[in-house]
């Protein structure tokens, strides 16, 4: 979801600006020593079902991670012709699946401040799952959990981690982001073909 559909600039902004602002003077820190700081911690989690986990980093930091999400929500944002695309695959009949890492709360809040929920014919969290979409096990799990054919899947996602485990697992169709943060420079995606605007695949 982040990053694919919608523009990373509001996960980015949020924890290497607005959450190290907060922690900076929560702790009397500078600025800068409150971004070490919070790097150590979020390369501890990297990879990891915590990472994404909103609880996690409200007892790992004191902080009410949720409600300080709620204000920067003005900056969550569809990226462009994601809506033409995904209606587009409804009036083909596609069997649209969520598939995301982000916590439940984090949909909830991006769900109340966007308008594409009601596109998707199912939406799963890893964190029903009880692994991160990168991580080992996680597409057998999800393959007990639903069915569907993996010759005929096509998955998008920003992250070369997440797509390395989908290419692990054999699904046929995958496509990488060309610039997931709006307010940053183009990826390299490597060995995966990119999209760079959502109409290309319509």
């Amino acid at each position: 979801m982040d990053g694919t559909l919608l523009d990373l600039h509001y996960d980015n902004h949020f924890w290497l600006e607005h959450v190290p602002t907060h922690y900076a003077k929560k702790h009397q820190l500078s600025l800068d020593d409150a971004k070490a700081q919070l790097k150590t911690h979020y390369n501890d989690f990297s990879g990891t079902l915590n990472w994404y986990n909103l609880d996690h980093w409200s007892e790992q930091l004191d902080m009410d991670i949720p409600t300080l999400k709620l204000e920067t929500a003005q900056r969550i944002k569809v990226r462009e012709n994601v809506e033409q695309f995904l209606n587009f695959l409804q009036r083909q009949q596609k069997h649209i699946i969520l598939l995301t890492n982000a916590h439940p709360k984090t949909i909830t809040i991006k769900f109340q401040h966007t308008t594409i929920e009601h596109y998707f014919d199912q939406i799963i969290t890893s964190h029903d799952i009880g692994l991160a979409k990168e991580q080992a096990g996680f597409w057998d799990r999800l393959h007990q959990r639903i069915d569907f054919k993996i010759e005929n899947s096509l998955f998008i996602d920003d992250s070369l981690d997440v797509l390395r485990a989908a290419k692990q697992h054999n699904i046929a169709y995958l496509l990488a982001i060309h610039q997931p943060d709006s307010q940053q420079g183009v990826v390299d995606t490597k060995e995966f073909t990119a999209v760079e605007c959502f109409t290309q695949l319509l």
